[in-house]
Parts: C-alpha cells; sequence; structure tokens
C-alpha cells in the first residue's frame, strides 16, 4: 500500500521539522553542521571536500520544498543544489531528474538554473537572474510534481512549468525520485570559466524546512496510488492541474524580466515540448 508522507501541516511546522526525521547526509560528513535543534544545516566547502544530504525515501508524487541561503562572498565556481533525482548513486542510465542550481557568483546578478530530465534526455536548462539577494537571506524553492506539471517556484513565484506531454512523444519523470541536496565545485562550467577563490573558502550554504510533502514511493505496481487527487494527496487536486490566471500572469512576469538563457530559444527543433509550451518549459 502506497502512502502519503505529511510531515508537517502548516508552513511554520515544515520550517521546524528536524533534519533527521527525513534526510540523512550522503558525503563530506565533516563538512555539515546542524544548529537550531537541528532545524537548520550547514553544507560547507573547502578545498578537502563539499557537502551532501539526501531523503530517506523516495517519491512518485509531492510539492517538495525547501528554503535555502546562499554563501555571502564571492562564491564564484560554487555550485549549491536542490533537486529531485532517480539516480542518486550517479550510476547512470534512464534517470528522470528535476534540479534548482545556483551558479555561484561575485556579486549580483545571481544566477539559478534549472533543468528537466526525463528518461536520461536532459539539455533542458533555464537560466534565471534572481530578482533578490540570496546571500542575505533565505527564499523557499519548490517543486511541485504530478501527473500532470512539473512547476518550479521561487518563493511563491512559478517560474517554470513543464508539461506531461507524452501523448506526443515526450518523455515526462515518471520514476522514483528521492530528494538532495549538495554544494560542490562547478568551476569549469558554473561560473563562465572563473576558477574558485579558496582564500574565500570556507562557502556555507543554509538549508531550512525539512519537512516533506510527497507520496512515498513503494512499487512500480502501486505508484498510481500516489496519482489520485484527494485531501491528502492535494498536489494532484484541481488547483495543480495548470496554473490559474494570476499565476500565469506571474508566470510570464517573471519569465520576461527575468529568463536569460533558454533552451528552447536554441534547441527547440530537438525538443517538442518547445514547439507546444511556449514561454513556460
Amino acid at each position: 500500500m502506497v502512502v502519503a508522507v505529511i510531515t508537517c501541516g502548516s508552513k511554520a511546522d515544515h520550517n521546524v521539522v528536524s533534519f533527521d526525521k527525513n534526510y540523512h547526509v550522503t558525503w563530506g560528513n565533516s563538512h555539515v553542521t546542524s544548529v537550531n535543534q537541528g532545524t537548520e544545516v550547514h553544507l560547507r566547502m573547502d578545498k578537502a571536500s563539499g557537502a551532501g544530504f539526501e531523503s530517506n525515501v523516495g517519491y512518485a508524487s509531492g510539492f517538495f520544498q525547501i528554503k535555502i541561503k546562499l554563501p555571502n562572498k564571492d562564491f564564484s565556481g560554487v555550485v549549491v543544489a536542490f533537486y529531485l533525482t532517480s539516480d542518486p548513486d550517479g550510476k547512470g542510465g534512464n534517470h528522470d531528474e528535476l534540479d534548482f542550481e545556483f551558479l555561484g557568483s561575485n556579486g549580483p546578478p545571481f544566477t539559478l538554473q534549472t533543468n528537466v530530465f526525463a528518461n536520461d534526455e536532459g539539455g533542458r536548462e533555464q537560466r534565471f537572474h534572481l530578482w533578490f539577494d540570496p546571500t542575505s537571506d533565505f527564499h523557499t524553492y519548490g517543486i511541485v510534481w504530478n501527473q500532470h506539471q512539473v512547476v518550479f517556484y521561487v518563493d511563491k513565484t512559478p517560474i517554470r512549468v513543464f508539461k506531461n506531454n507524452t501523448k506526443i512523444g515526450v518523455s515526462y519523470p515518471s520514476q522514483q525520485l528521492v530528494i538532495q541536496g549538495s554544494i560542490w565545485n562547478g568551476e569549469t562550467w558554473a561560473s563562465g570559466g572563473r576558477k574558485i577563490d579558496w582564500s574565500q573558502a570556507p562557502f556555507v550554504a543554509s538549508f531550512v524546512g525539512f519537512g516533506v510533502t510527497g507520496c512515498q514511493f513503494q512499487s512500480s505496481a502501486s505508484k498510481d496510488q500516489c496519482y489520485i487527487s484527494s485531501p491528502k494527496l492535494w498536489w494532484n487536486g484541481d488547483k495543480y492541474l495548470g496554473l490559474d490566471p494570476a499565476q500565469r500572469k506571474a508566470l510570464q512576469d517573471a519569465r520576461t524580466k527575468y529568463l536569460y538563457d533558454d533552451y528552447c530559444s536554441k534547441h527547440a527543433h530537438i525538443h517538442q515540448e518547445c514547439q507546444i509550451n511556449k514561454n513556460t518549459s
């Protein structure tokens, strides 16, 4: 039997859930520190190591959110990530993945990259300039994932929608996904070739909000139960079949003002969804 894993009833509850309830450290143990009774975790990177964590279970649908504050110094070449993946061990194969990646810089503009992998097909990068300073305070980054759409949110603003277009042959994330967060060395690509200034180390990314609102994956045979619309699985309801008019306007505004690099502008002939979901995918 598939059960919904609902660990918080309100936004406030979500923020005070201890890291250990739903997550564990996967690498760089010596570079992870928890404070405030485990409700806030700091991932640290220096020349020796970065660090990462992962959810204790996998999910088949949900609304996944976390609050992040980026390093408040020149962190060019450093990548901070929050994402869902079917390949947590990096073994390769036909994996699914939904990414938030913060690409290090020495000040504004601050770059957020999103990406979608489905059946191992990626190359769907979209880059945004954030309209606030993500190093000065926590901001909420969220992903709705159901059988109709994937929506990326920054705070409450939708910035990207990836629709389920399997009917026209576009792959859609459908495997068990685990949640991961990490900080790591991406200087070969993340900051336009700028190398990490190690005199600035350690680089610290802070995470808060370890409640998880999702349907736990139990087996391929029973995962359809995670697609049912019900009070517990509210992210499958009518409200999340698509964006409402106010959300569509917010999406349009965000993309017009802050999207500056879009795979659909460069490779639309490769990705069929670009022809259908213009200005959203």
